[in-house]
C-alpha cells in the first residue's frame, strides 16, 4: 500500500500542476497599456505607457496631486524614445530611451526626461538621472478625456507637439528635429545617381525656402536627364513653374506651365491641365 501511495505521489503533482496552469484566467487590465510610434522628419519617436482612465474620480489636484512627481500615467513609468538627437522645449536631449515624469501645477508643470526609464512608479526616481527638465502650461478644455493619453499632433517636417490628455486639461510639449544634415548629406551622396535625385532635391530647397537659383539648376538638370529618355515628365515642368513664379519670373513660369500643360494634355492628366490653367491666369495678372 505504502509503494502504491509513493508511485502515485508523482502524478498528483503532475495533476495539481496541471490544473493550477489551465486555471490562469486572463483579465483585462484596469489602465491598458499603449504602445505609440510617430517619425517627425526622419526622427522616429516612440512611447509606451499605462492608460489610466477616470471613472468618476478627480484627476487632478486629487487622484494625481499638484506639486508632486507622477509617473504620468500607470503602472510602470512611462516611456519615450527618440531615434535621433531632438530639441523638446527649445532645449537639446540625446537621442536614446527616457522615463516621461512630471510635476503637475494649477497653472504650470514640470516635464522630465529621467535616464532611468525602467521603473516602476517613482519609487526608483532620482533627480540625479535626469536628462532634462523643462516648465510646460497646462490648457482646459471644454469637453473631458476619459482615458489618459499620449499622442503626437501639429506634425511637421521638423517639428511635433507631445500631448498629455486628461479629464479637462492638455498639456503641450515642443518637439523640434534636425533634418537638414542628413537631407543635405544625402543630397551630396546620390546627386549622380538618378536624374530623380536632382527632382528631389529641387523641391526640398523649394519647400524649404532655400536657394531658389539652386533648386532651379537642379530641377533643369532633371528635366534635360528625363527627356533625354523621352519621358513625359509633365509633372516636373509644373514644379520648375512653380520655382520660376516664386522667383517673380513670371513670363518664364507661365511659359514653362504651357509646356506642362501640353504634356498634361497629352497624357490626360486631368488634374494637372486644371492645375496649370488657372496658374497661367493667376500668373498672367502679374
Amino acid at each position: 500500500m505504502k509503494c502504491m501511495q509513493r508511485s502515485l505521489t508523482p502524478l498528483v503533482i503532475l495533476c495539481v500542476t496541471i490544473s493550477y496552469s489551465f486555471g490562469q484566467i486572463e483579465l483585462p487590465a484596469p489602465s491598458p497599456t499603449a504602445t505609440f510610434t510617430q517619425k517627425v522628419g526622419l526622427t522616429e519617436v516612440t512611447i509606451n505607457y499605462s492608460r489610466p482612465s477616470v471613472k468618476g474620480r478627480k484627476v487632478y489636484g486629487d487622484l494625481v496631486p499638484f506639486g508632486k512627481l507622477w509617473r504620468t500615467g500607470a503602472n510602470m513609468a512611462t516611456k519615450i524614445s527618440f531615434a535621433d538627437d531632438v530639441k523638446i522645449g527649445g532645449k537639446d536631449l540625446k537621442a536614446g530611451t527616457y522615463a516621461l515624469f512630471t510635476i503637475p501645477g494649477e497653472t504650470e508643470w514640470t516635464v522630465i526626461f529621467n535616464k532611468n526609464y525602467n521603473q516602476g512608479g517613482t519609487r526608483n526616481y532620482s533627480e540625479d538621472e535626469d536628462a532634462l527638465r523643462i516648465q510646460a502650461k497646462p490648457v482646459k478644455i471644454d469637453g473631458a478625456i476619459e482615458t489618459f493619453m499620449i499622442n503626437l499632433e501639429h506634425v511637421t517636417p521638423n517639428s511635433a507637439m507631445i500631448e498629455l490628455g486628461w479629464e479637462s486639461t492638455i498639456v503641450h510639449i515642443p518637439l523640434e528635429v534636425s533634418i537638414d544634415e542628413r537631407i543635405m548629406a544625402s543630397i551630396e551622396r546620390s546627386m549622380r545617381i538618378s536624374p530623380n535625385t536632382y527632382n528631389q532635391a529641387a523641391l526640398y530647397y523649394h519647400q524649404s525656402g532655400k536657394d531658389l537659383n539652386q533648386a532651379l539648376e537642379w530641377m533643369n538638370k532633371a528635366l534635360e536627364l528625363h527627356e533625354a529618355n523621352g519621358r513625359n515628365v509633365f509633372w516636373m515642368y509644373r514644379q520648375k513653374s512653380l520655382i520660376l513664379a516664386d522667383m517673380k519670373k513670371y513670363e518664364e513660369a507661365i511659359k514653362t506651365a504651357e509646356v506642362s500643360l501640353a504634356k498634361a494634355t497629352e497624357a490626360k492628366n486631368d488634374d494637372y491641365i486644371k492645375m496649370n490653367k488657372e496658374s497661367i491666369s493667376e500668373w498672367s495678372k502679374k
